[in-house]
């Protein structure tokens, strides 16, 4: 099965796996395109399988990695997705390999990654790359981890930014969402469903766009997406919660 690199050169032409069906997030699509286009500059990869499917990975330099993290000379995985009949065919480890061999040719101390202490929406699955040869470097109290993989020897431990240890956001009061273009989902869900949502049930509510790599890094949430916190508390990376029909069932179970 063809594995295909996306470049500037051929994006407007080629899918980039997640929304390319749905017509309500079409703007949050392009949106998603433009900020890889400028992230390329930036030595960003994007591969997926040549097929209309979510199999694919996201990687780059982690000092240029929208995530507060601190990891020099490290590659950062971003999105690792292998969805639906494409599961244990060993597309994973493959498109995991691509990004080792580039790692390795980069002469890249080794590569990192933010997941859950369990399984989080929009992020990679723990226990896959922990029996890949990941080992959990760092974990914070609002649920996330940081793993590593180590190329060589020796090199700077990879580490959180201060901005999440806590788990907090600066606002306490209502509801926060933070996200970014990073996901062709989060832009539309945002500013159409959680608007909506949160009105209908008469919640304050204040989002903050990550528009740029800075502000990325010093977000108060790892997961840079999307994010959402109530009364200053870390909440959940689940999109769903912006729609009014799965927006009980999320934060009143994360929140009790």
């Amino acid at each position: 099965m063809k594995i295909v690199k996306l470049t500037k050169e051929n994006i407007d032409k080629e899918h980039i796996c997640c929304a390319f069906s749905d017509k309500k997030c079409q703007e949050s699509y392009e949106l998603k395109k433009q900020w890889l286009k400028r992230e390329f500059d930036n030595d960003y990869v994007f591969r997926r399988l040549d097929e209309r499917a979510k199999v694919f990975i996201e990687y780059g330099p982690a000092e240029k990695a929208w995530i507060p993290v601190t990891a020099p000379n490290y590659m950062m995985i971003n999105c690792f997705w292998v969805s639906g009949k494409y599961k244990g065919t060993g597309l994973g480890k493959t498109l995991l390999q691509q990004t080792i061999d580039d790692a390795k040719t980069q002469g890249k101390d080794g590569l990192v990654t933010v997941v859950g202490t369990k399984k989080y929406h929009f992020m990679s699955d723990t226990n896959w790359l922990l029996g890949q040869g990941f080992e959990i470097c760092e974990s914070i109290p609002s649920g996330f981890r940081l793993l590593v993989k180590h190329l060589k020897s020796q090199g700077a431990k990879p580490a959180f930014n201060d901005s999440v240890k806590t788990g907090e956001c600066p606002d306490k009061e209502g509801i926060v969402a933070y996200y970014s273009n990073r996901c062709p989902y989060s832009e539309y869900h945002v500013k159409n469903s959680l608007v909506e949502t949160t009105k209908k049930r008469d919640l304050p509510l204040k989002t903050i766009k990550l528009e740029t790599m800075e502000q990325a890094q010093s977000c108060p949430s790892p997961a840079t997406i999307f994010s959402l916190f109530y009364k200053g508390k870390f909440v959940t990376t689940d999109i769903s919660v912006c729609m009014d029909s799965r927006f009980d069932k999320i934060f009143e179970k994360r929140t009790e």
